[in-house]
C-alpha cells in the first residue's frame, strides 16, 4: 500500500469516498456523524491545499482517504472524564474514509501506521454511536482517553496512540 497526499483534482473522488463512508455509517446505526454534505468539497480543497489530505491506494485503486497534520488541534486542550496519555507533541488523524472494496484488509491500520511514523503520537476521535471507528480503534492499539467537543459543541470520543 501507498499513501500520498491528494491533489485538487482528485476532490469530486475523494467526496465520493466520503459519500459511501456516510452510507456505511448509516447502515451501522450512525445516523448523527456527517450529516448536511460533510465533508464538503470546500473541505476537502481546503485540506488538500493545505497539504493535509492523503490517499492510500494499491496498485492505482484507492482504498482509503484521511486527514492528517503534525500540530496541535484545539478540540484536544480540554479533556473529560480522562486524560491524554501524555502532554508531548503530536499529531491528528480526521475524517478516514476506506472504501467500501477494501473495508476489512487492514487499510485503516495501515494509515494510522503511517501517521503514527510521522509523529510518534498520534489523536483521534469519532461519535459515540461510530462503533465500528471504535473498534478498529482499540483492535489497533489506540487507548481511550476521554471526551472532547469540537468546536460547535458536539461530542466526541478521543483515543491516542504513541511509541512510547
Amino acid at each position: 500500500m501507498n499513501i500520498r497526499l491528494a491533489e485538487e483534482r482528485e476532490a469530486n473522488r475523494i467526496k465520493s469516498i466520503y459519500e459511501g463512508a456516510v452510507s456505511f455509517m448509516r447502515s451501522t446505526g450512525n445516523t448523527n456523524q456527517w450529516t448536511g454534505g460533510y465533508p464538503s468539497v470546500e473541505i476537502i480543497l481546503a485540506d488538500i491545499r493545505a497539504r493535509n489530505l492523503y490517499v492510500c491506494e494499491e496498485d492505482g485503486t484507492w482504498l482509503a482517504v484521511f486527514f492528517y497534520r503534525h500540530g496541535d488541534d484545539p478540540t484536544y486542550r480540554v479533556i473529560y472524564d480522562g486524560e491524554w496519555l501524555n502532554d508531548e507533541k503530536y499529531g491528528v488523524i480526521h475524517r478516514i474514509a476506506v472504501t467500501d472494496a477494501a473495508r476489512g484488509r487492514g487499510v485503516a491500520a495501515h494509515c494510522y501506521e503511517y501517521a503514527l511514523s510521522k509523529s510518534g503520537n498520534v489523536k483521534i476521535d469519532t461519535h459515540r454511536d461510530n462503533l465500528p471507528m471504535q473498534h478498529s480503534l482499540l483492535k489497533n492499539g489506540f487507548t481511550y482517553c476521554g471526551i472532547i467537543h469540537l468546536e460547535n459543541g458536539d461530542e466526541r470520543l478521543a483515543y491516542q496512540k504513541c511509541n512510547t
